[in-house]
């Protein structure tokens, strides 16, 4: 939520891209936005704040005397499935985009993929485990459309990348991501831990159906550009994508048929190529952009330049993901839950990263303000250099109640508390940066395909946690929770010793 919109006074034109009435000094475009995206929020990370704790319930690593009726699984596979799932949904980012770009625009986009979300939360409140791992591919694949997409049109408000009131946009936006994030463990997440599992996914359903509902009724609001296919496909472009799309089904279909059939079939066969996929795409992805021809020697150069914030991402949400996962499983087992004799359900501190985000963040946009009225704003690089820094302290910090959890203590709820805080700074300083860097540094051509390259950042730093958990790593242990503050503190130093030839690399973005 960290805005560096601030390096223009003022002063400068405040009107909105449009015309006629505001959002908080913004084109009133972005509420219709800003409701879509909380209540989408709402409903991923409410079923996010269930879906460990989902998975091991009824099983043998679950906490003694919770609420069984889950599928059972070992905590080592339900976090492989966690780290895989959230690395689909923002792997999934970049053929959204390239949906949006084209096939059906961005508007129409979104409101497909918010149907398919509410359609993939429906069959979790199902029971069975078929089910259930479709309702979450369909949550994937909806989620996938959806985020480049919206945040594309965000863009769209707004009179270009030197637009004053842009990266205040985004923060606004984001302000919405986060409002979404933090009721939805006190409400999904109570409901699901407390009453019913499958009541509370149906909770999710009816979010992103309240979201579908205001974007359809606020989409007059929005900018003509997104309704419009930027480069739609030409008839022979698309007869090819269909038959490599079905070669490439036909291929998965007979390999998988096989290793069913042989009795092979575990559930490492499907995490695994998963996690190298997350891995192989964004290097690919990003090679294929940089040697297209038909962009310009500044184009290519600023792609070049956003490599080095991407890989920097991928370490920040390689750490910061863990929220729903290591942190989740030590929350629900290790963690103390009531405060002055009130009991709370474990999916409670699920809430606490975003409460932190809405707490900080008008604190981080007035600091921003202040700064650059005096020409001291950091820079982006530095800005980045900071978030990975403050990642790696986080986890030497997580890894002193990891040491005293033992013998079956538990440690107060405080020192979550303060690590999701020091997560969250460091989450402003990069989060929303980073989205408005993305679409200033875009390529025209890739205008909404660079949104889903940027979240690939997140599908590269989950693999890592899939391939290390279905590879029998124990990432719950004090040495690799060090292991990973160390590798984030060496990227943060990275980024700060090679700055001045990064922000070469930028051109005009700064």
């Amino acid at each position: 939520m960290a805005s560096s919109l601030t390096k223009e006074s003022a002063a400068q034109d405040t009107a909105p891209a449009s015309g006629g009435k505001t959002f908080f000094g913004h084109p009133r475009g972005l509420a219709t936005l800003f409701m879509t995206e909380m209540w989408e929020r709402f409903s991923y990370y409410g079923m996010r704040a269930l879906l460990v704790v989902y998975l091991i319930a009824g099983g043998p690593d679950a906490k003694p005397g919770s609420q069984g009726g889950g599928l059972a699984m070992p905590e080592a596979s339900s976090v492989a499935i966690y780290s895989v799932y959230v690395a689909m949904v923002y792997l999934l980012a970049m053929p959204g985009g390239w949906f949006g770009d084209r096939v059906w625009g961005p508007r129409k986009t979104v409101a497909i993929a918010a149907s398919v979300i509410m359609a993939g939360h429906l069959m979790l409140a199902l029971p069975g485990k078929p089910t259930f791992f479709a309702g979450l591919a369909l949550v994937a694949v909806g989620s996938g459309l959806m985020k480049a997409n919206i945040s594309t049109m965000v863009g769209h408000l707004y009179n270009g990348p030197k637009d004053p009131r842009r990266d205040g946009g985004f923060t606004v936006f984001y302000i919405g991501i986060n409002l979404g994030g933090f009721l939805a463990p006190l409400v999904i997440g109570t409901v699901g831990q407390k009453v019913n599992w499958h009541l509370g996914f149906t909770i999710a359903a009816v979010g992103m159906g309240l979201g579908l509902a205001m974007f359809l009724i606020g989409t007059r609001n929005l900018d003509p550009k997104s309704s419009q296919v930027p480069t739609p496909l030409t008839v022979a472009e698309r007869n090819s994508w269909i038959r490599k799309g079905l070669i490439w089904l036909a291929i998965a279909a007979v390999f998988y048929g096989v290793v069913v059939g042989t009795g092979h079939f575990t559930l490492n066969w499907a995490l695994i190529p998963i996690a190298l996929m997350g891995l192989i795409i964004p290097v690919f992805v990003l090679g294929r952009i940089k040697r297209d021809k038909e962009l310009t020697s500044t184009e290519q150069t600023k792609v070049t330049g956003y490599i080095w914030f991407f890989v920097a991402a991928a370490v920040f949400w390689m750490i910061f993901d863990q929220a729903g996962s290591t942190m989740s499983t030590f929350a629900e087992k290790k963690t103390t839950d009531n405060v002055f004799g009130f009991h709370f359900p474990s999916t409670w501190f699920q809430s606490v990263n975003s409460a932190w985000v809405m707490i900080i963040a008008p604190v981080f946009a007035a600091m921003w303000v202040a700064l650059a009225r005096r020409k001291r704003e950091p820079s982006t690089t530095v800005k980045f250099a900071a978030a990975m820094l403050l990642a790696g302290a986080s986890f030497v910090l997580f890894a002193i109640p990891m040491s005293m959890a033992v013998d079956g203590k538990t440690v107060s709820p405080m020192w979550l508390l303060m690590i999701y805080m020091i997560q969250t700074i460091g989450e402003l300083c990069l989060s929303p940066v980073g989205l408005s860097l993305t679409t200033k540094m875009a390529p025209q051509k890739y205008a909404s395909q660079m949104m889903g390259v940027w979240f690939l950042a997140v599908t590269a730093g989950d693999c890592v946690m899939t391939l290390l958990a279905t590879a029998g790593v124990n990432v719950n242990s004090f040495g690799v929770i060090l292991a990973e503050a160390g590798v984030a503190a060496l990227a943060g130093l990275a980024i700060w010793t090679f700055r001045k030839k990064i922000e070469g690399l930028m051109g005009d973005v700064h």
